[in-house]
């Protein structure tokens, strides 16, 4: 008798923990800042993978065979979208045409709230991320999607993005105090390319870049030679490289310009989950969409103020 009950208890306590592992909704993201999200939003209902890691470019990622598996186990799929993993559209379609629930965060995002540059005339600035505000309202998406996927949860998600949103916009609150410590004429932010211009928008930073709003055209020298002259002209006490782009052109701006390199700022992708970074008097995960505008925020103030 006591073997049965034994085998019995045994039996229930296997069959509690595949349910607990059953229960999980398994779902993909792209960037680390999609990823985060998710994860957040998603709490413990859901078994978030993220394709890419720290300090790979979404511009340039080409999806292996390794991801398509991936996406093809998944239940519920979420990109950033308006183009920034533009190598990978086609993929995403393919998917959603198979039954996937395939979701572009920056759906949430209004037309009137997007940035056009100038020369990139008909495609959207995909760097929704720059603005905290901004990007909290993609959090929408992800419940959404969430939900459709695990109509059970959908309250659970709910709340759970309500938090998240309000976490966003509280970073938000905190940079623009930070930033106040910098003179006005030295907001002026040059990085490698055109990731911060909805940063530049939401805190008051004129931003120029060496390239483009992509990261597949390569800076040339005269665009080199006129952002020294740039620098120069504006006095300029620091520059910035990026941790998902090279920082060939950057450092051969500051060699020219006699200016120094102010430190890494996280553009398209987020640090490594866990790694702790210390500012200001705090410390901050830098793996995580906070902790990223944290460690920009202090990275600039600390260079330009």
């Amino acid at each position: 008798m006591k073997r049965i009950i034994t085998l019995t208890l045994g039996l229930v306590a296997a069959a509690g923990l595949t349910h607990s592992t059953a229960a999980k909704m398994n779902v993909v993201a792209t960037t680390t800042m999609v990823t985060d999200m998710v994860k957040e939003v998603g709490g413990d209902r859901v078994s978030v993978v993220g394709m890419m890691g720290a300090g790979v470019d979404p511009h340039l990622y080409k999806p292996a065979s390794g991801d398509v598996v991936k996406l093809q186990r998944a239940k519920v799929i979420f990109y950033s979208g308006l183009m920034l993993e533009g190598r990978m559209a086609d993929l995403f379609f393919k998917m959603a045409r198979a039954g996937k629930k395939v979701y572009a965060v920056t759906e949430s995002i209004p037309e009137k709230d997007r940035l056009e540059p100038p020369e990139f005339e008909g495609h959207w600035d995909p760097h929704i991320w720059g603005d905290p505000s901004l990007w909290s309202k993609c959090i929408a998406t992800v419940v959404d999607g969430l939900s459709a996927g695990d109509p059970d949860g959908k309250e659970y998600y709910t709340k759970r993005g309500a938090s998240v949103v309000k976490s966003y916009k509280d970073v938000r609150q905190w940079a623009l105090k930070r930033i106040a410590e910098i003179p006005k004429s030295q907001r002026v932010l040059v990085t490698s390319h055109d990731a911060f211009n909805y940063f530049g928008k939401a805190f008051g930073f004129e931003v120029v870049a060496v390239q483009g709003l992509s990261t597949v055209t390569e800076a040339g020298l005269a665009d080199i030679a006129k952002m020294v002259d740039f620098i120069k002209g504006k006095k300029l006490k620091a520059i910035f490289v990026e941790s998902s782009v090279n920082p060939a052109a950057i450092e051969r701006v500051s060699k020219d310009a006699g200016v120094k390199i102010g430190g890494e700022l996280f553009s398209d992708a987020c640090g490594k989950p866990g790694e702790m970074h210390e500012g200001n008097g705090e410390k901050y995960d830098v793996g995580t969409f906070v902790g990223m505008v944290k460690h920009n925020i202090n990275t600039i103030v600390d260079a330009l103020k």
